[in-house]
């Protein structure tokens, strides 16, 4: 991306659904445009955790309003994100491939950890570059991720099933304050963060930085009454926690700079940030500007490039962890990428490079079902992949990773996946021969070698010279067309 560039980031919150569009600027983003709207998705899971027509409904309606805006960006620069809500929603599938189509970019359904990841990027990036030890806490509609860090590293995160929605709909359903109420709900808190205490003792970090959603809310109406601006304090939240009971309930509470679409849930919200200030001793907390949507933008400009993009990272971690070998899975990567080019000759190159880089991750990662068994390994590898906390990683991006190596050996039939999704059908045959031509572990011999598409037919060309020279890589050739039968596709070989 150049100077001037364009970037959209779409955070599908539980309680409110933003867009944020920057300009790239010397190595930052400044603000061009913000949009809120308050959906309250959240509210809408019913006690199946299903979402209601109503709150996809209004989620739809959001998003169609957010798609008139990114008319016109190219798909590279738009990052769409939803949270705990549709992580929860067993029925999110069709909310989502609606909610796709509308927007007119794909929306990834990310883990505690990845939004907990990218809510640090996003603060640390509108922080000025010091060495202090950071704690991040950010209070959302039904989550609640906390961070430290220093500088631009994540050193600990995770998310805990506790938010300013979930907790109002539990402890103040008809909207009414009591100071019994605020009890059971900061003790319920506390005990579903109690584990945080040993990740974020206070001997972790110097400062404490909150970000959007809950804490914005209430640094705002302590700033409005006179407090420390930009500042949460201790005192702040008792003299807050004091107006909400002598209101004694949500729509009787008369505070200036509390906007109307918090009034709601400033009760859940309090009671949870409360108990994160008693359990992780904290006096004092900052508000912080920058948040998950800036994480998000900011995570596009680092998957520009191999180097900065944290998924390489995160792929090569895996393979560390499970013991992968190195030199194979680099030999079978290459290889499987020089039949897709063949393949895609003439292919604009943007899309051809993204799914040569997906193809050898996958390569690096197909033998890493191995430390767990040898037997059936590439569905022990499909499974660590698919519950994997895989840092930069979409949920949808792990399950594609996951098919991949899944299908990269076996039967095709027992893949539960979309052979009319062309580039996942062309990964999947190109990594499937690079396995069989490097079966024996060495640098194959693949001169002559030649692999086309005509309609839904793939035609590898093996020089009649090659087959007598290897014959148990012919004879795995001619099993390998077998198994292409049992699917829409075919593999000929001439």
């Amino acid at each position: 991306m150049q100077n001037g560039s364009l970037v959209a980031a779409v955070d599908l919150g539980s309680n409110s659904f933003r867009l944020e569009i920057g300009r790239l600027a010397g190595g930052q983003i400044q603000r061009v445009e913000y949009l809120k709207e308050t959906v309250r998705q959240g509210n809408g899971l019913d006690e199946a955790r299903n979402l209601s027509a109503e709150a996809m409904e209004r989620g739809w309606a959001c998003l169609a309003r957010f798609a008139e805006r990114l008319a016109g960006f190219e798909p590279s620069r738009v990052r769409a994100v939803a949270t705990q809500t549709l992580r929860e929603a067993r029925n999110r599938d069709v909310f989502i491939a609606e909610a796709d189509r509308i927007l007119g970019f794909p929306i990834d359904v990310i883990s505690g950890r990845e939004e907990a990841r990218l809510i640090y990027q996003g603060v640390a990036h509108l922080l000025p570059d010091a060495p202090e030890r950071r704690l991040v806490v950010d209070i959302g509609g039904r989550s609640t991720e906390l961070i430290v860090g220093t500088r631009y590293t994540a050193e600990a995160m995770e998310s805990y099933r506790v938010g300013s929605v979930a907790w109002s709909m539990r402890y103040f359903p008809d909207g009414t304050f009591a100071a019994a109420g605020f009890e059971r709900a900061e003790i319920a808190a506390q005990a579903v963060l109690d584990e945080a205490l040993s990740l974020f003792a206070r001997d972790r970090w110097d400062v404490a930085y909150g970000s959007s959603g809950t804490i914005g809310a209430v640094a705002d109406i302590l700033a409005a009454s006179g407090h420390p601006p930009g500042e949460v304090t201790r005192a702040g939240l008792d003299w807050l926690l004091q107006e909400l009971l002598q209101a004694k309930s949500a729509d009787r509470v008369r505070l200036a700079g509390l906007k109307e679409d918090r009034r709601p849930v400033i009760g859940g919200g309090l009671s949870v940030l409360r108990a994160v200030f008693e359990l992780l001793g904290i006096e004092r907390m900052q508000a912080a500007q920058g948040a998950l949507r800036h994480g998000a933008l900011y995570d596009l400009l680092d998957r520009e490039h191999a180097d900065t993009d944290v998924r390489t990272a995160t792929v090569q971690r895996l393979a560390a962890t499970f013991g992968a070998d190195e030199t194979q899975a680099q030999r079978v990567g290459t290889l499987a990428c020089r039949l897709l080019r063949q393949l895609r000759a003439g292919e604009p190159g943007a899309q051809l490079q993204r799914d040569e880089r997906d193809l050898r991750w996958a390569a690096r990662l197909h033998e890493i079902g191995t430390l767990v068994s040898h037997s059936d390994y590439h569905k022990h590898g499909a499974y660590i992949l698919e519950n994997a906390d895989a840092a930069g990683f979409a949920q949808h991006e792990l399950h594609r990773l996951g098919l991949l190596v899944l299908g990269h050996r076996g039967k095709l039939r027992k893949l539960e996946a979309d052979f009319g999704d062309l580039p996942l059908v062309r990964q999947l045959l190109c990594l499937r021969l690079a396995v069989i031509l490097c079966h024996a572990r060495r640098d194959p011999d693949v001169s002559g070698l030649r692999l086309q598409q005509a309609g839904t037919v793939f035609t590898l060309h093996v020089p009649a010279a090659w087959a007598r020279r290897f014959p148990q890589s012919a004879h795995l050739l001619h099993e390998e067309a077998t198994a292409w039968q049992k699917t829409p596709w075919s593999l000929a070989l001439s």
